[in-house]
């Protein structure tokens, strides 16, 4: 029988060995699995980049793709193996050249999905225009399949609203913005296709701030020094995400759902302590 409809799940940036403890479980512990887990990944590594052992780690626990951001370079590894990591994204409009690849087409039970990582501009840094190259990628992304998820790595809310408006018109099928790792309510598809989230938050320690320790954070704001920040690890995490339910024939999404919850690690945490 034709499987008319498919489920992804898309996890806001993970921040730390929290958010991968976290992660761990939340995917454990799930009624029913995804065809498709999606999780961007570039402060899976003590908040800054993304180790090769931890790349295998997430892929042990189910994850299917990892997009990233500006921070995928902080560990300088990423340049040994990424080229071969290939459930890895890089942002798409880096420069030409830059190594590893800005999409990739998966397979989700049997269907296709396309999957796009991209920068914003605005007070992001000098990187490339996004706009022809996505043109381009969704394009050719649509010869294969009509599912293509993007991920909008960028600062500015409005950035991400224009994107979204702008390629829901082009079809895509999911638009879910990260990088300020604070979850935004205004989950909604657009033209009757594309699911979109302007931020869809972070997995991490709760407790902390945007994932990294409370004290360092606010000391950095009054001393106006930039002191060394570590990851927030008090046993108390959130899940932040997104779920959507998709049409296989076009593509559409049919159904966006966040994900919000919190997951109590501490008896975790002090098993591995012991």
């Amino acid at each position: 029988m034709t499987r008319k409809t498919i489920k992804i799940i898309f996890f806001g940036d993970i921040v730390g060995r929290p958010g991968r403890r976290a992660v761990k479980e939340y995917i454990a512990n799930m009624r029913q699995k995804p065809d498709f887990i999606i999780a961007n990944a570039e402060n899976a590594s003590h908040g800054f980049g993304l180790t090769k052992k931890n790349y295998n780690e997430l892929l042990s626990y189910g994850i299917n793709c990892f997009t990233s951001g500006n921070h995928i370079w902080d560990k300088r590894e990423i340049f040994e193996y990424i080229d071969e990591a290939d459930r890895l994204i890089r942002p798409i409009n880096y420069p030409e050249n830059t190594k590893g690849t800005g999409y990739g087409i998966f397979d989700a039970n049997g269907v296709k999905v396309g999957v796009i990582n991209v920068l914003g501009r605005t007070f992001m840094g000098m990187y490339d225009s996004p706009w022809q190259i996505l043109n381009e990628t969704i394009d050719k992304i649509k010869k294969e399949t009509n599912i293509i998820i993007m991920d909008v790595h960028a600062e500015a809310t409005a950035e991400k609203i224009c994107m979204a408006k702008y390629y829901a018109q082009k079809g895509v099928t999911g638009i879910f913005g990260t990088h300020t790792h604070v979850q935004t309510a205004d989950e909604k598809i657009y033209e009757n296709c594309c699911a979109y989230i302007t931020d869809a938050g972070f997995c991490g320690d709760a407790n902390g701030v945007i994932g990294m320790e409370y004290e360092a954070s606010v000391n950095r704001l009054i001393s106006a020094i930039p002191d060394r920040l570590d990851v927030s690890d008090t046993g108390y995490c959130q899940i932040n995400g997104v779920c959507i339910t998709v049409d296989v024939l076009t593509g559409r999404a049919l159904s966006v759902k966040r994900i919000n919850e919190e997951i109590n690690i501490s008896e975790e945490k002090k098993i591995m302590k012991g």
